[in-house]
């Protein structure tokens, strides 16, 4: 027997926690129509960021094989583009492309992330499955391995703060990007386990890309680069890579003791369908979640100021009253130095849509900073923490993202608090929200896709119950670019 065997055979006791992954992965039953459908909401959405972020050359310079020109016979495809890769680096391209700016979902608790950053993992290995013959699977089975990679991460998340040790909360996509990876590609459960563990071995990433003064890209290709790691995992413990037991408590060497402070990682509910029922979604403006309803007041103080005949060099200063997420990672004040810096700022968030009554992507870039008006207003924001604010963020109940921003004039006159407490994206608000997220959805196939491609696409993906039957090789076909 060789020493793997032997240690692989050892009768030390899984970690609980990976158990309960396991478990919830291979065992559970989706039955909510609601997680369903949101997630098909999702899909569309996801897919759609990375879609837009075909646009922007920063992005596309990461993407494609890893060796130019290289392509992989009956590989996976990246939308948007006629790129077949090995599943390892079609994750990472899906996954960067999905997050590059900053636009898709949302999930706020004591950790934040972004959990469709999963389909960069999720939608490979199921296209490559599909057409490989290897494994047949619907959309349907992309929705329900969508819904338990949500659950995994965002449910860790809910009492646990990696942003507190200072760690990247992409670990979290590269765990439940694992467990999910694991059973669609047919691993025993011990395999599963082994992979599990592994993802957790794994040196995390620390924060440092996404705050002064090092804020840079590497938070945008981050959850593509957790993706691939997850299936390349997974790979590994299918061929019969060994996993560690006791990864999180090992005394002295695991994750607690090493990354977390020694403390055990604490959990609010079990795993089920919480979090895609509760996601958020970037609909109107790609800006870091914990702004979200901050610029969704600033827009509505810009039209105020428009009717009321005010200017921005009117305004002496401005106060938004906020939670304490919000000071603690978007309170920015000093240069920032480029689009990821900028679209992790809240000054920066506000004081865009207040100048000009709008906030995209675009307004991240060199060109439209280079306003000398946006410092200059920028240095005259400043944030309050409300407590109330703070535990409603918290409470599991609400969940809100408050923000309230007042305008204090040169004249003495104010303008009154505009305050939003839920971001349109919000469960809360999902019947204004959902007919702007398709919107959304068919205004990014129009960015890639001939018209009449777009439209094919949208006629397909916007019919739930027939989508619900494709095959996932089938709609992936649909989003490769047809040659004009």
């Amino acid at each position: 027997m060789t020493g793997a065997n032997l240690l692989s055979g050892s009768q030390q006791p899984w970690d609980q926690e990976l158990l309960d992954i396991v478990d919830y992965v291979y065992d559970f039953q989706i039955q909510s129509e609601e997680a369903l459908r949101t997630a098909w909401s999702c899909l569309l959405d996801t897919i759609g960021c990375g879609l837009e972020a075909l646009e922007y050359p920063a992005c596309t310079k990461l993407l494609g094989p890893v060796v130019p020109d290289a392509s992989v016979a009956c590989g996976a495809r990246v939308p948007g583009t006629h790129y077949e890769l090995d599943i390892v680096q079609a994750a990472f391209n899906i996954g960067t492309a999905v997050r590059w700016l900053d636009f898709n979902d949302t999930w706020l608790a004591a950790e934040w992330g972004h959990p469709s950053d999963n389909l960069g993992a999720i939608l490979a290995v199921s296209d490559w499955l599909d057409r490989s013959g290897q494994r047949p699977l619907t959309v349907r089975d992309l929705l329900v391995a969508m819904v338990k990679a949500h659950e995994i991460q965002g449910v860790i998340a809910l009492e646990n703060s990696f942003n507190r040790v200072g760690l990247d909360h992409v670990v979290l996509v590269k765990v439940a990007s694992t467990a999910v990876v694991c059973h669609l590609l047919g691993l025993s459960r011990e395999q599963a386990l082994n992979a599990l563990s592994l993802a957790w071995v794994d040196g995390q990433a620390l924060r440092t890309y996404r705050h002064f003064p090092n804020a840079g890209t590497r938070k945008s290709w981050a959850a593509g680069d957790a993706t691939s790691r997850a299936v390349r995992l997974a790979l590994m413990a299918k061929a019969g890579e060994m996993g560690y037991r006791s990864a999180l408590s090992a005394r002295g060497w695991g994750f607690y003791d090493v990354s977390f402070r020694s403390q055990p990682f604490r959990f609010q509910r079990p795993y089920a369908s919480y979090v895609m029922e509760n996601v958020l979604f970037k609909i109107s403006y790609p800006a870091e979640f914990h702004a979200q309803t901050a610029v969704e007041a600033a827009i509505t103080l810009h039209e105020q100021l428009q009717r009321n005949g005010r200017a921005v060099d009117d305004i002496e200063r401005v106060v938004i009253r906020t939670h304490e997420a919000c000071v603690r990672i978007i309170d920015k004040q000093g240069p920032l130095w480029n689009p990821a810096d900028r679209d992790h700022c809240v000054q920066y968030m506000v004081a865009v849509p207040l100048i000009f009554g709008r906030l995209t992507a675009r307004d991240y870039e060199d060109e439209v900073a280079l306003d000398p008006r946006i410092d200059a207003l920028r240095a005259r924001i400043t944030c309050v923490e409300d407590e109330q604010f703070s535990r409603d963020y918290l409470d599991p109940e609400k969940r809100s993202i408050a923000n309230g921003i007042t305008i204090f004039f040169k004249d003495g006159s104010s303008s009154g608090e505009v305050l939003v407490e839920y971001p349109i994206g919000h469960r809360r608000r999902r019947d204004e929200g959902l007919p702007l997220l398709v919107a959304k959805f068919r205004t990014n196939l129009q960015r890639i896709f001939a018209a009449e491609q777009a439209g094919k696409i949208a006629e397909t993906a916007l019919d739930y119950q027939h989508l619900l039957g494709l095959r996932v090789g089938s709609f992936v076909d649909g989003l490769v670019p047809v040659s004009p």
